[in-house]
């Protein structure tokens, strides 16, 4: 079946229509989706057989702006599946250093923490291929199942409690959600399902970005329609974000997205078997199983929150932020330069010198200089440490820039910041 194209302009008009937020808040969105893959979750999916299989089922002529406002009509609330996930950012193999510094390691290893925080499990999302089943019955009941060889991690949100639960160590995390704060809090909630990245991706589309519908495909048994949207501007590593749309109920089934560089893709994620009927009430039930050890949530924040024992004293070192916002206010001047597909973020790190260091100095840094490329400039010189999706730059004099562009378009970047 051939492609469906469609105006861009209009489409990006009406796309911008749909979700009525300033442009600082889109260029800004252009981050989420490489660094959800790198910091909590994101993935490729093995659907290639079944898609070759299903044909390209024969649907009414759409254009993208009239798929757009279809996903964002849609009003799917209840929904249970499986979902296959796999990333592949081209990480260097550290060979397990990367494992030992992430929250869950001390967890896992007895020191303090538990391997059933949520916020340590997620991250083994961020490369490899997982599987997940998921449940969903409204804004107030999710459950999201990590599927081991052997055992299973669940994350369960019913109400105002949130579970996490590893069968392995017979561990229970419980936490509880702030109702009234809506969006913003999400700490829970990590994507786990095309349809939130799509959201995050078409928050992106401008002038700067071609939308077509590219003809349709069958996922998950059920028939859709292929949204692709793809930079116009040269120097950003993204080649293309594609979009597998259900066709009867609007709700994103796959969502891929290639590099420039081309190869496999570096987020591929999607439904292999999904179903729109209410979950079962029971679903969302979960009492933790006789002899297993409770960590409450306070206990992993330096008690914040909860019974306020002292496990946080071994989660976070000390003079480490504490939250994302403290996080944020560390950054000296974060801005964003430039527009569209190429902009990069910038922000100072407070120390000269151009790379973090530990307590021992040089050797932290040697190490990981020689992860990276030497490069120089107007700006002077630096280290750009490379994925195949997202770059950053930490120059001599402490400055950082990071995007989703080409190691040249960083180098340009810091030079004009000059």
């Amino acid at each position: 079946m051939a492609p469906y194209e469609s105006d861009d302009t209009t489409t990006a008009r009406q796309a911008g229509e749909a979700d009525e937020r300033g442009a600082g808040r889109r260029r800004a969105a252009r981050y989420v989706v490489p660094v959800t893959v790198m910091g909590v979750a994101a993935a490729t999916i093995g659907l290639v057989p079944a898609l070759a299989d299903s044909g390209d089922p024969d649907l009414p002529k759409i254009t993208a702006a009239q798929l757009i406002e279809k996903m964002a009509q849609s009003d799917v609330e209840q929904l249970s599946g499986t979902v296959k996930i796999t990333t592949d950012l081209g990480l260097p193999d550290l060979g397990g250093l990367e494992s030992s510094l992430t929250p869950g390691a001390m967890g896992r290893g007895g020191d303090g923490g538990s391997s059933a925080d949520p916020t340590a499990r997620l991250t083994e999302l961020a490369s490899g291929t997982h599987t997940l089943r998921i449940a969903a019955d409204g804004a107030d009941r999710q459950k999201v199942s990590l599927l081991g060889n052997a055992s299973e991690y669940s994350l369960i949100h019913n109400g105002e409690d949130v579970w996490g639960y590893d069968s392995e160590s017979n561990e229970v995390f419980h936490g509880t959600t702030d109702e009234s704060a809506g969006d913003e809090d999400r700490e829970h909630q990590p994507p786990a399902t095309p349809k939130d990245f799509a959201e995050e991706a078409l928050k992106s589309v401008d002038a700067t970005t071609s939308v077509t519908v590219d003809g349709t495909a069958q996922v998950a048994g059920r028939d859709a329609y292929k949204l692709v949207v793809k930079p116009r501007q040269a120097g950003s590593t993204v080649g293309a974000i594609s979009i597998a749309v259900d066709h009867r109920t609007g709700t994103p089934l796959k969502f891929t997205l290639t590099p420039a560089s081309g190869g496999a893709a570096v987020v591929d994620i999607g439904f292999t078997k999904v179903g729109f009927d209410r979950p079962a009430a029971s679903t969302f039930d979960f009492t933790p199983p006789k002899g297993a050890k409770v960590t409450e949530e306070g206990e992993l924040d330096g008690g914040e929150k909860g019974s306020g024992e002292k496990g946080g004293e071994h989660r976070r070192p000390e003079g480490a932020p504490k939250s994302e916002e403290d996080l944020a206010k560390g950054l000296d001047g974060l801005k964003v330069l430039g527009e569209g597909w190429n902009s990069v973020a910038t922000f100072g790190t407070g120390a000269e010198g151009g790379l973090p260091t530990g307590s021992g100095g040089g050797d932290l840094d040697g190490f990981l200089g020689s992860l990276g490329d030497q490069v120089k400039g107007e700006f002077g010189t630096g280290t750009v440490f490379s994925t195949r999706l997202v770059n950053a730059l930490f120059t001599e004099d402490g400055t950082v820039y990071v995007g989703a562009v080409t190691k040249d378009a960083l180098v340009k970047a810091a030079d004009e910041a000059k």
